[in-house]
């Protein structure tokens, strides 16, 4: 194995991706475009929910209730009649209607149950389950507030004090942001290497190649370490200008070791991409394997649900997956500053993945090229 023809060839494949304009547009949207996107579009968070108050009470407290729904999490409260309410939950203009009922703080004075109605769109199904939670705190706690005023009560003799690690705000951006960033670096890697060898194939340069003083392991690092390099110089422009720049996402852990860890989830998953692009005969082929591969390994990876909730076989199972301790080193190292005392045993179990699927790549090239 010659290094001198490994860069030329490594140097072939990138004046091939500088002319595919096509595939340049996507490495910068799905850098830029598409990580701030999903890191601020919240689904399942509670953002300026439309709600509206019947007020037939006309009290001091179901004042102070109507008053208590503020941004970010709700709009101001619209004071509604109770003949508007279901028109407009109908029309969609309202997710909450609250009805506060007549004599609502007399009963309360008097220690006598009374309910107050809430009526949600269940046709949003993320904010109206979060909503409900919130809609029932902010109704509890004006009530408790409110009672403070007229009647003693005993303190608890317990207190909890809560604190909040590493995203004291409990910031969703923070996460998503570092989430898209992996998921778009997987997503590429394994794309380019994989677009590389097919076009290769198409277009039946591999057997050019291969009658020139190269073998298929330098046309295979090669290719590894071209597009490779692509991704990782992408991410890292991504993490400093997006994430850190335009999110405003601060990270506490050590920014060389995050990019030696990028660099690792690189080796593994350049060597998968090979290895699908040996299996598929076209590009449309190569589609359907990346829909089939790529999906699981990103939703079970633990980047968008924690491991903890999944079976644990499952867990088990993905545990072979790089992306499974890629996701935990980044989390670890952007996030709790951890340093290679604490992360290096994922930064050796993702070079050993990386090392298997570099073999069974080359073995299946071999075999293709035969």
């Amino acid at each position: 194995m010659r290094f001198a023809n490994i860069w030329q060839l490594g140097i072939k494949e990138l004046r091939g991706l500088a002319r595919d304009h096509v595939m340049l547009v996507l490495i910068l949207y799905v850098f830029t475009i598409a990580i701030y996107t999903q890191a601020t579009i919240s689904p399942e968070t509670l953002n300026r929910a439309t709600i509206s108050v019947v007020d037939e009470d006309q009290s001091q407290l179901s004042s102070r209730i109507a008053g208590a729904f503020y941004p970010p999490r709700f709009t101001r409260a619209q004071n509604i009649t109770a003949g508007e309410m279901d028109r407009r939950l109908d029309q969609g203009t309202d997710t909450f209607a609250l009805d506060i009922p007549p004599h609502f703080e007399r009963d309360v004075l008097n220690g006598r149950k009374n309910e107050i109605a809430l009526n949600v769109d269940a046709t949003r199904v993320s904010q109206a389950f979060t909503g409900g939670g919130y809609i029932q705190q902010i109704v509890s706690g004006e009530v408790d507030e409110f009672l403070q005023h007229y009647r003693s009560a005993a303190p608890l003799p317990v207190d909890l004090a809560l604190r909040v690690l590493f995203n004291p705000n409990m910031e969703r951006i923070w996460f998503g942001a570092i989430t898209s960033l992996i998921n778009q670096i997987t997503m590429l890697s394994v794309v380019l290497t994989g677009a590389a060898l097919i076009r290769e194939r198409e277009h039946g340069t591999v057997e050019h190649l291969l009658v020139m003083p190269v073998t298929p392991t330098e046309i295979m690092i090669s290719k590894i370490w071209s597009m490779g390099l692509v991704v990782w110089v992408a991410a890292a422009l991504s993490l400093m200008t997006v994430v850190k720049g335009a999110l405003a996402v601060p990270t506490h852990g050590s920014l060389p070791l995050f990019g030696l860890a990028t660099a690792l989830q690189l080796y593994a998953l350049t060597a998968m991409g090979i290895a699908l692009a040996t299996v598929a005969e076209s590009m449309p082929q190569f589609a359907l394997l990346l829909i089939l591969v790529l999906l699981p390994i990103q939703v079970l990876s633990g980047a968008i649900t924690p491991r903890e909730s999944m079976p644990q076989i499952v867990q088990n199972i993905m545990l072979g997956a790089p992306d499974t301790h890629f996701v935990i080193l980044a989390q670890a190292i952007l996030f709790r500053g951890a340093g290679v005392d604490i992360v290096w045993p994922q930064l050796l179990t993702l070079f050993v993945i990386g090392s298997a699927l570099f073999a069974f790549a080359l073995w299946r090239f071999r075999k293709v090229l035969r």
